[in-house]
């Protein structure tokens, strides 16, 4: 029998390094250990002693022990030569499996200290059993493969939406600083234009004024040469005609005029001037409280170009991120609220079904849940035309003599307080009381509507534009 057989696996492997033994050396406690990991170790350890059990070893070189190098020879020879269906100790055929070491054993394994109370079969039944055991964690490997490959092509959608995405901003962007260029444009001139007319008509007046007393200025020239001539004639002739030339003398010039106010006013035209044109430009621009994300968006819902309407359209094809909502028809706002008072209004028209309110951040957007405060929605709305209804658990009939056109939505997150209010006659609809723990964010719903019908809007109503001077 080899000498590998008289010993157990465990026994071939070094204590310090854990590999199969090169050049065991026997201490004189007993322990093999490696010669190169003994040396390693006391020359870290800086004093002669067993790594296992720490004995103080006898000065001189430990010898090598032959039997257990020539074993751990011929197990290391066994291992490389890759004869699969020798067992490596007992050189028997491998015809059993170990269940509690997952492992191939021959019949003497069985019987030996280590396999003993170990659950042990044929081999053949082990590999069936172990091979649809495989298969099956396989196919959840498989499953996990397709997965993965589903989620690189959606990731590469999203990537490209995203660049669609951004050339979309960027023109929508453009357009909109084309307008402020047009309007920039449009109001200079208009005011270089008035400028042009007042410039015009001043330098018309000046030269009708300069007319007039160039006609004065060749009338005095005329007198101021016939009296000269006068003066130089004859004694006789000059005093015959004295009368006549003294009161040619006498005539009344009149003195220039004063022309007051015909210089271009400069102070209507650069005072103040940008305060100006920033004060003709809010006429063009409009504020909403809250804007809508179409990053939530379901992929049937259209939402105009600066993000105050929504309404339902053909679907869409966008990325199913976890933001949007895909079980309802909805839209949430951009920014989540979190402390403080908010108010906006929604213009919900002759729409037959609509939803506004509020949800919190963590509300299911993937899943149909119930639109009610344990679900995180705090809303009311209008289901098929068929009457108000606030969306408490059981929802809430709402009674009003008509129905509003635009509702202004109230919240206050500090008192935990969602409140609806007629905006035509300002009378409170519903008010939710609750607690708010986490963001919340404004809801719009719209409902499905035929082909064949007009689908109506629903609209973030802008707020007013004052300017204070202080």
């Amino acid at each position: 029998m080899a000498a590998a057989d008289l010993l157990y696996e465990e026994d071939l492997f070094c204590p310090q390094c854990s590999e199969i033994y090169c050049v065991p050396v026997r201490l004189k406690c007993g322990h093999n250990i490696c010669r190169v990991c003994l040396h390693k170790f006391w020359e870290w350890k800086g004093c002669r002693e067993c790594p296992v059990c720490r004995t103080v070893c006898v000065p001189g070189r430990p010898p090598v022990n032959l039997t257990l190098k020539i074993a751990a020879d011929e197990y290391q020879l066994r291992r490389s030569s890759g004869d699969q269906d020798v067992c490596c100790f007992h050189n028997e055929k491998l015809t059993l499996f170990c269940q509690n070491d997952e492992e191939p054993v021959c019949v003497i394994c069985q019987m030996s200290k280590e396999h003993k109370v170990h659950e042990c079969g044929p081999l053949e039944e082990a590999a069936k059993e172990k091979k649809t055991e495989i298969s099956t964690m396989l196919e959840s490997v498989r499953k996990k493969l397709k997965t993965l490959n589903k989620t690189e092509e959606q990731w590469r959608e999203t990537k490209t939406y995203i660049q669609t995405q951004a050339l979309q901003n960027e023109k929508a962007i453009k357009e909109e600083f084309q307008k402020l260029h047009q309007f920039l444009w449009e109001e200079e001139k208009k005011r270089l234009k008035l400028l042009k007319q007042e410039e015009e008509v001043r330098t018309q007046v000046m030269c009708e004024k300069l007319e007039n007393i160039k006609d004065q200025i060749r009338g005095v020239e005329s007198i101021i040469t016939d009296i000269e001539g006068a003066l130089r004639g004859e004694e006789l002739k000059f005093l015959k005609d004295y009368k006549k030339t003294k009161k040619r003398v006498q005539f009344n010039i009149r003195e220039p005029e004063c022309i007051r106010d015909i210089l271009i006013n400069s102070a209507k035209h650069l005072g103040s001037l940008k305060f100006a044109i920033y004060k003709s430009m809010a006429k063009l621009v409009e504020y909403v409280p809250i804007t809508l994300d179409p990053n939530t968006a379901h992929s049937n819902l259209e939402l105009s170009e600066e993000l105050t309407c929504v309404q339902y359209s053909r679907r869409q094809l966008l990325p199913d991120n976890p933001e949007r909502c895909t079980s309802r028809l909805c839209v949430l706002g951009a920014a989540g609220l979190t402390s403080g008072k908010h108010t906006w209004t929604v213009q919900v028209g002759q729409s037959k079904e609509w939803y506004i309110g509020v949800v919190r951040e963590s509300v299911q957007r993937k899943s149909t849940v119930f639109l009610n405060p344990a679900e995180g929605f705090w809303v009311i709305g209008l289901c098929s035309g068929d009457g108000l209804w606030a969306q408490t658990q059981p929802p809430t009939k709402l009674v009003l003599k008509q129905r509003p056109d635009r509702i202004t939505v109230l919240l206050d997150c500090d008192k935990g307080k969602v409140v609806f209010i007629n905006a035509a006659d300002l009378t409170t609809i519903h008010t939710f009381r609750d607690r708010f723990t986490e963001k919340i964010f404004p809801y719009v719903s719209t409902g499905l509507y035929a082909e064949d019908k007009i689908c109506s809007r629903l609209t973030i109503c802008p707020l007013t534009i004052t300017l204070k001077l202080e």
